[in-house]
């Protein structure tokens, strides 16, 4: 097997994404990932939040196969997963002895997902990235610590995601079901295409275990209305706006910030980036607005590479980006 090497995990709403590289090179190739899993069950979260057994049922496997088909060994890990800043003390409890004990790992770094997103999107730079998929966080740094803003949740926050985005837009669609003001014709037709005659579509969103993604679900048809509603554009200039207030949270003061936007959200098109980027430059005229340089497994893979070479130098935080030795077995 090749020397030092990383182990880098993407967990999130969508599943684990798996990744074995080497962090410097060697004979049998150059620096960098080398295979990858994916698995598309969601880890689950419960009373005492990401459960670690969960994590380890779907990570280990991959892990042990990755090693074995890269010649990959003595590996850091970088765990970057959803929920880790208010839903991961089992994980950070657990998760670091499980994997030294059933794969060898020396050093373990737990990511909140939001910091993945960053370091994909800008990289050890001072600056502030919107995170933004069915729900949304912002985060930003000076490169001395760590501020976040909302991610909250969509019974609580997440203001401006695409749960947040669909709720409003169903909202608009029950208020043209009930002659109330504010309502939208054409999104109540978009509603029923979906869901069904709009009055049972109470009973078809509040049961369900995935509410945030079916609400989310509907996000598109609002961007697609978007263009001849006006009902519909003022949701999205509303979103753009909520997103715009979140980066201008966490973004450092002083000097000359990037601030990226990630996320499936961005698929929505210009019915949503066009105000947005209006409401960026209003809120942050002295920041400098960048694309995405990568995604959440990307920060993953930049991270684990940074911690195996002993080069990472963003800042600790038990809650945002957590670094544990273990010893050496």
């Amino acid at each position: 097997m090749s020397g030092a090497g990383f182990l880098a995990v993407d967990s999130g709403g969508s599943g684990l994404r798996v990744v074995v590289g080497t962090a410097v090179g060697d004979g049998s190739g150059p620096p960098g990932p080398r295979g990858r899993r994916v698995s598309g069950e969601p880890v689950r979260t419960g009373p005492r939040g990401i459960d670690p057994g969960h994590l380890l049922g779907q990570l280990l496997p991959m892990a042990r196969s990755l090693a074995e088909e890269t010649g990959v060994a003595r590996l850091d890990t970088v765990v970057g997963a959803a929920g880790l800043a208010t839903l991961g003390d089992a994980l950070r409890a657990e998760l670091p002895g499980a994997l030294a004990r059933e794969l060898g790992v020396r050093t373990v770094a737990l990511a909140a997902d939001a910091v993945t997103a960053y370091v994909g999107a800008l990289g050890p730079r001072a600056g502030a990235v919107v995170a933004a998929g069915t729900g949304l966080i912002a985060v930003g740094t000076d490169l001395s610590r760590w501020r976040r803003a909302d991610g909250w949740g969509h019974l609580l926050g997440d203001c401006g995601s695409g749960a947040w985005i669909g709720r409003a837009g169903l909202e608009a669609a029950l208020r043209a079901h009930d002659g109330r003001e504010g309502g939208s014709a054409p999104l109540l037709a978009r509603a029923e295409e979906c869901f069904g005659p709009a009055a049972g579509l109470p009973g078809r969103v509040y049961p369900r275990s995935d509410r945030p993604a079916v609400l989310a679900s509907f996000a598109p048809e609002v961007a697609v209305c978007a263009a001849d509603d006006p009902v519909a554009a003022r949701i999205l200039r509303s979103a753009a706006r909520h997103m715009a207030d979140s980066a201008a949270a966490v973004c450092p003061a002083g000097g000359e910030p990037r601030v990226a936007v990630t996320g499936g959200l961005l698929r929505m098109g210009d019915p949503l980036l066009v105000p947005l980027g209006e409401e960026l430059a209003r809120r942050l005229p002295q920041a400098r607005r960048t694309s995405a340089e990568g995604d959440p497994l990307d920060g993953s893979v930049r991270l684990a590479t940074d911690l195996a070479t002993g080069s990472l130098t963003l800042p600790s935080d038990e809650r945002m980006l957590w670094v544990t030795s273990l010893p050496s077995g």
